[in-house]
């Protein structure tokens, strides 16, 4: 009766008194090693190397809380109000783990099979080719290993777009295969989108009221929410490059990408998140959300992936992917985790199950390497009771791909000698303009302003750039926004047909931002579009 006692109290306490304050439960304590002041110093070099303006950090041992703390601020505004262990973050992919439970609560009811064919239930379902249409079951929505490119479809979910649940799901058929159907691991958003959807055509409720009542409200998590802040909220953060003015609740459009990486939760919320999952699916006000069976099936590997670059350190052996989670051995034991990067923020969650442990890492910044190098290093005090400096590791890392990208953009990158930019005369760049159609990302426009070719996407609120010439048909965009999951420049190239017109293009990241999958499109050239007016 203690805990649940303690919780209402804590509950009842002013949120002021609660800003960046740890607690400990009565009887779980930190691991050896692992001091509150270890947590503080790890979290603040990591927020001082990696210019991370908030950060929040919790810690379960035994099952129980025994840490959960904010720091630093909520904006990129120094003058901003603290973070606190209610500070609601977006927490991207992990939103991913909660549409897994939406559908094993659905097994659990046993209206669902995780063997069962996806036209069983959904006979609209198509993706590019029949056979596999036939046999695409309900966990290759899941595990990452449909043939699909690395982040297919992404164009449809991310950089302003405005494409709703169907619309998405029209668009499926026309995402080429780049492998053969569940060799190869490529991370797939997509799939995520029409995994709600399954989850929206079993229930008749949207995915939104489903995750809010059946798991988030059903298990109680404190300051956690299926859809977007609005204006009203106030401990909300913000990230990195995104606007500090909320929407009116009555403007608010749920995006089509929540089942992939729509929820809002505070490291309060997600930590209850993993008491539930570390207790077999009931939470920690006594209710059986999912069942055990269901846990152990989404914390199972379905299929491996590649070891990471820090598995000699960390003495992984295996990498492989379950419902929703990513898992591996880790110091001999097994861990299970999950990162989510959206709106300038990335979180991350991971588990060592047999010490009953997680650690929650929430940030307000677009840099992995910070709660990438908290997580590794509290977790390996949680393993070892000890760890090496993980700030560092990741620090030295992203010097070094940094240094690596600046090189090859002076040897081989746009304006280097290799590929020098130009000037088009009017008449040359007339050739471009025009409206160019893509099979499942729709009508792209090529226009001129002044002395710009600009390029436009539909069904986007806001995707524009000027190109900028190279030769051999060859261009650069550079986005105009480049704080929506657009942040890096692509190439455009265009294609002519054997009369010399200009007939189609293609596009390929010049950065490392998988999820803008330009390179899966190929839009064609529909009609010449009349020139922009000059200013």
């Amino acid at each position: 009766m203690i805990q649940p006692l303690r919780q209402s109290l804590m509950r009842a306490i002013p949120a002021a008194l609660l800003l960046c304050t740890a607690y400990a439960t009565h009887a779980a304590t930190l691991p050896a090693g692992l001091t509150e002041q270890v947590i503080t110093n790890t979290v603040e070099r990591a927020r001082s190397a990696f210019n991370v303006p908030g950060i929040a950090v919790a810690v379960v041992q035994d099952g129980e809380v025994v840490f959960s703390r904010g720091y630093g601020r909520r904006t990129q505004d120094s003058a901003s109000a603290p973070v606190d262990s209610r500070t609601m973050f977006a927490i991207g992919s992990n939103t991913k783990e909660f549409t897994a439970t939406a559908l094993a609560q659905l097994v659990d009811q046993g209206r669902l099979g995780w063997n069962d064919r996806v036209i069983d239930h959904m006979p609209e379902f198509r993706v590019a080719d029949p056979a596999i249409t036939r046999d695409f079951r309900v966990s290759d929505l899941l595990t990452h290993h449909s043939g699909m490119g690395q982040g297919a479809g992404d164009l449809m979910l991310f950089s302003h777009s405005t494409f709703t649940r169907p619309e998405i799901l029209a668009g499926l058929p026309f995402m080429p295969f780049t492998a053969p159907f569940r060799s190869t691991y490529a991370y797939n958003n997509l799939l995520y989108v029409v995994a709600g959807a399954l989850v929206e055509r079993m229930t008749g409720q949207s995915w939104e009221e489903v995750v809010q009542k059946q798991l988030i409200d059903a298990a109680d998590l404190p300051a956690c929410q299926s859809t977007p802040p609005v204006k009203g909220q106030t401990n909300v953060a913000i990230g990195e490059g995104e606007s500090t003015a909320l929407p009116d609740r009555s403007a608010l459009r749920p995006p089509g990408v929540a089942p992939a990486g729509g929820i809002w939760c505070s490291a309060d919320g997600v930590t209850r998140w993993a008491q539930t999952y570390l207790n077999g699916g009931r939470a920690p006000n006594g209710r059986q959300v999912f069942s055990q069976a269901s846990r152990d099936a989404l914390w199972a590997p379905h299929g491996l992936l590649p070891l990471p670059d820090t598995a000699e350190a960390t003495q992984t052996h295996f990498r492989a992917y379950g419902y929703g989670w990513f898992m591996e051995d880790f110091f001999g034991l097994k861990r299970v985790w999950h990162t989510g990067t959206i709106s300038g923020m990335v979180s991350y969650v991971t588990f060592l199950p047999e010490r009953k442990s997680a650690i929650i890492v929430l940030t307000n910044h677009y840099s992995h390497a910070a709660p990438f190098a908290i997580a590794t290093e509290l977790s390996a005090y949680v393993a070892n009771g000890k760890s090496v400096d993980w700030v560092t590791y990741f620090q030295n890392a992203q010097n070094a791909k940094e240094a690596a990208d600046r090189k090859k953009a002076a040897e081989t990158g746009p304006g280097s000698p290799a590929r020098p930019f130009i000037t088009l005369s009017h008449e040359a760049q007339q050739d471009y303009v025009g409206t160019y159609r893509d099979d499942w990302r729709g009508p792209i426009t090529i226009s001129r302003r002044g002395k710009d070719l600009r390029m436009s996407f539909s069904h986007a609120d806001g995707l524009t750039g000027t190109l900028s010439a190279l030769p051999h048909d060859l261009f650069t965009v550079r986005w105009d926004d480049r704080a929506q999951d657009a942040d890096d420049d692509s190439y455009v190239q265009f294609e002519r047909d054997l009369s010399g017109q200009v007939s189609g293009l293609k596009m390929q990241v010049i950065g490392s931002d998988f999820s803008f999958d330009a390179q899966d499109l190929h839009p064609k050239k529909i009609h010449p579009s009349p020139e922009a007016p000059k200013p």
